[in-house]
């Protein structure tokens, strides 16, 4: 009687997966911590990081699938355990995460930098298990490599790569809000406030529906010890501003009237003071003194000014909004402008404000938004 017995199962080919592995790895933690800002093929080491990392896991799933020499059924097995994995965790991610990079920023960086990951160490570390557990190894590995995400979040982009932080961390807003800052002292408001434009005055009884729900606004009046360094707090409204908005005088981010000493070896910058701000976008604008930006504060959008000379504040308006978006992150994204004694404002959520640049006083304030009749996502 003759008795056929199978040939021996061939071990796992593993150094495919493991060479993927190693070069996954160096590229996603390694490069951008030795290089960050080196380029390769015009590609900046956070972007290589990305890409490189969807190409090498990529190249994970084609070895595990057609060249690690494992049974049909675990390959299969192993490629709808991380698509169940990762359907059923993404909803667990903190939402910056589930809308982060148009909705695919769970995809673009889970899949390389841990699911992909997990397999191949689950491959190498369980080869020797019998089928039943090696198969329970396999789910606990790749739930792993996809629970992780629901531990953290993301504070928007920064410098071409998620700002990942823990989930549990207060952020940089709520560090400020902590620390209880008082807005400036109110001084008396300014003579006079400049009429409203033409457009404005042809219709005084704007509809209600399209101003802000809730303005005020907190001016102040120089200290003793700026009064007499600084010119005065009227001098917004005689003079023209150095810098009226983004980029400067001409658009281009040139300043023509300043000299830089460009050696900082040898004379390195002096730091005169340091304010925190809320986050936003906006940048700054410039005139004698004074120096405007746009910032959020929890549920307000505020105005602010600062002097240039001590970083103290000079006053703020304040508007009952917020705007959040996981790419960018929170705060207002324009710039104000300065034009004829006027610091002009765009927030977030389209509140559109004419303030004086002097005190904060409102000349006028409209919605943007609510006046093109859109809805805002």
């Amino acid at each position: 009687m003759n008795s056929s017995v199978s040939p021996p199962r061939k071990p796992l080919r593993l150094w495919p997966g493991v060479a993927a592995a190693v070069v996954l790895l160096f590229i996603q933690f390694v490069l951008p911590v030795i290089a960050p800002k080196a380029e390769f093929s015009g590609m900046d080491a956070p972007l290589v990081a990305i890409l490189g990392g969807l190409v090498l896991a990529l190249v994970i799933v084609i070895w595990w699938t057609f060249f690690s020499r494992a049974p049909w059924s675990e390959r299969l097995l192993a490629l709808a355990v991380i698509v169940v994995a990762v359907v059923a965790t993404r909803p667990l991610t903190d939402i910056s995460i589930q809308n982060g990079m148009m909705g695919r920023m769970y995809f673009i960086y889970a899949v390389p930098s841990t699911i992909a990951l997990a397999l191949v160490a689950w491959a190498v570390a369980s080869r020797r298990l019998s089928q039943g557990p090696r198969r329970a190894a396999l789910v606990v590995a790749i739930l792993a490599g996809c629970l992780v995400w629901t531990l953290v979040r993301t504070n928007g982009i920064l410098g071409g790569t998620a700002d990942l932080a823990w989930r549990w961390t207060p952020s940089a807003e709520q560090r400020l809000l902590a620390q209880g800052e008082t807005d400036p002292p109110p001084a008396a408001p300014a003579e006079t406030v400049k009429e409203p434009v033409a457009a404005e005055a042809a219709n005084p009884a704007a509809p209600s529906a399209t101003a802000p729900a809730a303005t005020r606004t907190e001016p102040a009046a120089p200290t003793t010890a700026t009064a007499a360094t600084a010119p005065s707090i009227s001098d917004p409204g005689t003079r023209r501003p150095e810098w009226p908005g983004f980029r400067g005088p001409d658009r281009d981010g040139v300043a023509r009237a300043v000299r830089i000493n460009t050696d900082w070896a040898a004379s390195p910058p002096v730091e005169m003071w340091r304010r925190p701000v809320g986050p936003g976008w906006s940048s700054f604008a410039v005139q004698g003194d004074l120096f405007y930006t746009h910032e959020q504060r929890g549920p307000e959008e505020i105005v602010s000014c600062y002097r240039v000379s001590t970083g103290a504040p000079v006053w703020r308006h304040r508007d009952a909004a917020r705007f959040w978006e996981s790419n960018g992150g929170t705060g207002p994204r324009a710039t104000p402008a300065l034009s004829d004694g006027r610091v002009y404002t765009l927030g977030g959520t389209g509140i559109l404000n004419a303030l004086d640049s002097r005190t904060g006083a409102k000349v006028w304030s409209r919605n943007a938004a609510t006046d093109a009749g859109i809805k805002l996502p």
